[in-house]
């Protein structure tokens, strides 16, 4: 026996204990990793992972990162996340275990950002319209906000200028709330608040958060609406590169057809003859086309080059973008130089820190457009400027100078010499830093903070040299601008963050502080009399006169928010949703007593379809009801509005010009935010199996407290400024829109997808100032009609206001009820007479066109066929009508027309037409004769693609390789007998963030929309 153990001891134990203490090692094996989603690469939080066969399981985290523990190497994980199909992987001796999750026929657990966290998308509340990567970049856009138009529902989305190099993009959300404070939405890139949008291909989500549960974490800020950007972040992994580069040539869509030379002198001569002019109008030896001049053929090219990569520890992303286009104007260019780079790093098991950099320079060189009359500087705009001009003038004199339009008209220059000698340069460099840390303090409770800081420096110069005689040759010899604006942002925000299971339920508790402080400095100055044309704007210094200053034109601002917020949402048993939110805060824009203010709102949601009664339905598949109310704010005005201001003049003194300083406008200490009280209902709804998605919203917002200008202080009280703004008037908002994914066919080779958004908005004024009617200009100035648009109270906000048309006069009695302009005769227009009296005067104008469109939409159908992809997507707006100024102009008799026009126009043997006689009495005359329906439908993108197999491209090195063309703008199906539908033209009132509120639907000299046929190329590495 003691053989035998002795034997066993020598021989076995060493075995058993190997064996032991290896199945000891097993037992402790940890195993950790990341979830994702395919296709858009997002984490999953709260995926499960369970130990096949076992009860062991745990879950994904906010980043999609879990931790379990196995007993052996042969154990299997089960990955499952609800709406994605499940996913099997054995340990084996693997310590991390990274699973992508393809998703399923269910689209239910999308991960959705919202203010300060994510949630699921079956578990928001809120109004949230979440836009795809890929949608952002079907085609090259200058950033991603163009990509915005007609993909989320309540989301309209417009260029400032048609297809101007460079144009900055309006963005309104559920209408505009506002009537002289900006109604344009927050953008939050990273968490940092107030940024710019970036590159289209940098971003990993965009999300719109539309309604108040969704928005008032952001208190003061969200009243607008607010877009939410993710940037693109590295992962686990090899390090992957990619190449993303278009190229696209750019034509006009659309064109005048004016009158030739012999047409013109005879279009002149018919004049001549109506006025009673006998000298006859001598034809010039040139036929200039002056449209086909200042057009050319444009190019826009964009490339991007990204890498990224990752370890258990650091993450990485870096990306640098070169954008540069052409414009179909000549002398109209842009160019950009922008980067971005995300670091996230884990310090510790319970630390995490990273920083987002991004920066840019741009450089634009422009023409002038969008004429405000002020014909003085630059000469007009070339558009407009290109149907004025006489066609029978050539570009230049007999001695070489170039020519004026000095025959018929205003005496401007030309439109070529406008565009090419006139210089207009801007460059703007920015530069975003932000930087975060995440803590975990206990289980459930996290800490975070972040400080970033943004900084935007813009410098522009004008110079009109004397070779353009009208504007700036004569005495003023030479004529110089330049001007600088500096801008700085600082935010420092630190919140908590609490998540517990409660039973059956689930508790989310954040509260938090935020504070920002925003500086701007800047100047502008203008003289005339520079040394010479060499020195461009930089002579500025040479100048020999300089145009006096006006209030403004140097200026040093700073403002402030500080905030406190917090929200709870607790989920009970995935059915019965529940959001709070409230911020407090405080903004140095207002009066003292006014400064801070509280903006609450509150959500539920029912999830029916988890209802026994619905949870095994064969035809609802998803059934969310949601209805949410809330309060937010509106700071965006200047920074000192509510405060007594002085102004500097100059005065004689004893025959002596001395500086001196004035009342510029009087203290409001009563000045407040202005708020919108927004109520929505929402309901989002999954049939077959959620093959067909769909959300229905309807909102209504009351806008109170409305910042609107008051000019009722007398004159004679001294102050400058008689304009001062006060909180006067409400707006209200309300509308309906529709969602709707169908994933119509669904096979290994084929499919075929359609997204359709719908938006439909009604905008009403409630009430203002005393109930008195608000006028406002929206034509050039040097149309010699002022109130050209109106807020009235029970009506649509912008109103063309003018003469109702009733037709041509063909002589003898004058048809009851109507009158014409003095000195009327046959062929002239005939107007209605609202007072009755016999004569056509102010009193006879009315409301004589709506510009908000009745309703607008997108669809967007995709296909696929084995690696061929086919994307085509309509766009289009229907109502909403538009006053085509340029028509005021081509019919006025001082400018060249269109043949429509000449050839219809009334004359003694034609008398059954709609169009006056040319040459007759009015006068750039503002009436419904200009009005027309502003609706259509645009093939805004169809592209088709090819991605190479991975056995074709595998023995280059290449992952991913695509290649793509595209067309953008192609087709536009419109009765509007303009350039293009799609106006956004400011008037007088010059571009600005401000005046799109109340100036709608105008159309005069915009930048024209351009038609672009594109070529792409994406590599991944």
């Amino acid at each position: 026996m003691q053989q035998q153990l002795k034997f066993f001891n020598m021989k076995w134990i060493p075995l058993l204990v190997f064996v032991l203490f290896g199945s000891a090692l097993y037992a402790q094996q940890t195993v950790t990793g990341t979830v994702i989603s395919q296709p858009d690469g997002l984490p999953l939080p709260g995926a499960n992972i369970l130990v096949k066969g076992t009860a062991i399981g745990s879950t994904t985290d906010m980043d999609g990162k879990y931790t379990i523990e196995v007993q052996d190497g042969t154990a299997v994980l089960v990955f499952s996340y609800v709406g994605f199909t499940p996913q099997n992987v054995t340990v084996g001796d693997k310590t991390v275990i990274d699973v992508v999750l393809v998703e399923d026929a269910s689209q239910l657990s999308e991960i959705v950002v919202v203010g300060y966290g994510a949630r699921r998308k079956s578990d928001v509340t809120g109004s949230v319209s979440s836009v795809k990567a890929d949608e952002l970049t079907a085609f090259a856009v200058l950033d991603a906000e163009q990509a915005l138009q007609g993909r989320a529902a309540g989301v309209v989305v417009q260029s400032n200028n048609g297809g101007e190099p460079g144009a900055p993009i309006k963005i309104n959300i559920r209408g505009n709330t506002s009537i002289n404070a900006s109604s344009d939405p927050l953008i939050v890139v990273d968490g940092f608040v107030g940024a710019n949008m970036p590159q289209a291909g940098d971003i990993e989500s965009l999300q719109v958060l539309k309604d108040a549960s969704a928005t008032a974490i952001y208190g003061s800020r969200g009243s607008n609406g607010v877009v939410l950007v993710t940037t693109k972040k590295g992962r686990n992994g090899k390090l992957v590169v990619e190449l993303n580069t278009t190229y696209a040539v750019q034509n006009t869509a659309n064109s005048l057809d004016l009158l030739n030379a012999s047409d013109f002198a005879d279009y002149q001569n018919q004049i001549r003859t109506n006025q009673g002019n006998s000298t006859p109008y001598v034809q010039g030896d040139y036929d200039t086309d002056w449209q086909d001049l200042i057009y050319r053929a444009g190019s826009t090219s964009n490339t991007q080059l990204s890498f990224s990569g990752g370890t258990d520890n650091v993450n990485y992303y870096a990306s640098g973008t070169y954008f540069k286009q052409e414009g179909i104007l000549v002398n109209s260019d842009y160019e950009r130089v922008s980067f971005l780079s995300n670091i996230d790093a884990k310090v510790t098991d319970k630390l995490k820190v990273g920083l987002n950099l991004t920066g840019g320079l741009n450089k634009k060189s422009g023409v002038p457009t969008q004429s405000d009359g002020s014909v003085t500087v630059g000469g007009d705009d070339v558009v407009s400027l290109a149907m004025r001009f006489a066609p029978d003038k050539g570009i230049y004199n007999d001695d070489g100078s170039f020519s004026t339009n000095d025959r018929i008209g205003d005496a401007v220059d030309n439109p070529y010499a406008v565009a090419t000698q006139r210089d207009d340069d801007t460059e703007i460099e920015n530069f975003r830093a932000n930087f975060y840390a995440n803590y975990d303090i206990i289980e459930g409770l996290t800490f975070k903070t972040t400080f970033g800081i943004s900084t935007e420096n813009e410098f522009r110069g004008i110079y009109m040299p004397r070779t353009l005689e009208i504007t700036a040759g004569g005495t003023t010899q030479g004529r110089a601008i330049m001007m600088e604006d500096k801008s700085k942002s600082v935010l420092s925000e630190n919140y908590l963050t609490y998540t517990k299971e409660i039973g059956k339920g689930n508790l989310t508790l954040l509260a938090g502080y935020s504070y920002q402080n925003s500086t701007r400095k800047g100047f502008f100055s203008e003289g005339t009399g520079t040394l010479s044309d060499s020195f461009s704007y930089y002579g500025l210094y040479t100048a020999t006169s300089l145009i006096n200053g006006t209030s403004g034109d140097i200026y040093s601002t700073e403002t402030e928010i500080q905030s406190q917020f917090g929200r709870v949402n607790y989920d009970y048993n995935d059915k019965y949703l529940f959001t709070a939110t409230v911020r407090r805060d405080g903004a140095s824009n207002f009066a003292e007593n006014e400064k801070y203010a509280i903006f609450p709102s509150a959500a539920l949601g029912w999830k029916v379809s988890n209802e026994d009664f619905l949870m095994d339905h064969e035809t609802i598949s998803n059934l969310k009801l949601r209805v949410s109310y809330g309060v937010t704010g509106n700071p965006s005005i200047g920074a000192y509005e509510s405060l007594a201001s002085l102004a500097s003049l100059y005065a004689s003194s004893n025959g002596i010009t001395v500086p001196a300083i004035t009342p510029y406008q009087t203290a409001n200490p009563d000045l407040k935010w202005e708020s919108s009280y927004q109520t929505n209902i929402g309901v989002d709804l999954g049939l077959l199996n959620n093959r067909i998605s769909m959300s229905l919203d309807y909102y209504n917002i009351a806008t109170k407290d409305v910042l609107m200008f008051d000019n009722s202080i007398p004159w004679y009280f001294g102050y400058l400024n008689d304009q001062i703004i006060t909180n006067v008037g409400e707006i209200n908002n309300k509308g309906f829109e529709i969602s709707i994914n169908s994933r119509n066919i669904v096979k290994d080779d084929f499919s075929w997808s359609t997204d359709l958004v719908f938006s439909k908005n009604k905008n009403t004024v409630e009430t203002l100032i005393n109930g008195a009617d608000y006028f406002g200009d929206g034509a050039p100035s040097y149309f010699s009609v002022d109130n050209n648009y109106l807020l009235r109270e029970g009506e649509e906000v912008g109103l063309f206001y003018g003469y109702d048309y009733a037709g041509v006069y063909q002589g003898g009695a004058v048809p009851a009820g109507t009158a014409m302009l003095p000195d009327g005769e046959a062929g002239d227009p005939l107007f209605l007479d609202l007072d009755g009296n016999g004569d056509i005067n102010n009193d006879d104008r009315k409301v004589i066109g709506n510009p908000n469109p009745d309703f607008t939409w997108g669809i967007t159908n995709s296909f696929k066929y084995k690696n061929f992809d086919l994307n085509i997507f309509f766009q289009g707006s229907q109502g909403g009508e538009i006053f085509n100024m340029t028509n005021v102009q081509l019919n006025n008799g001082d400018a060249n027309t269109t043949y429509d026009y000449y050839n219809n126009a009334w004359t003694p043997s034609n008398p059954n037409t709609n169009q006056p006689r040319v040459g007759n009495n009015s006068f750039r005359e503002i009436s419904s004769r200009f009005v027309e329906d502003g609706s259509y439908v645009r093939l805004k993108n169809l592209a088709i693609g090819y991605t190479f197999p991975a056995e074709i491209i595998e023995d280059l090195g290449i992952e991913n390789l695509r290649l793509s063309v595209s067309a953008q703008n192609l087709l536009t199906f419109t009765s509007y007998s303009g350039l293009d539908p799609e106006v956004n033209y400011f008037g007088a009132s010059g571009n600005n963030n401000t005046s799109s509120n109340t100036v709608r639907g105008f159309d005069f000299g915009n930048y024209p929309t351009v038609r672009s046929f594109s070529f792409s190329l994406s590599a991944k590495f």
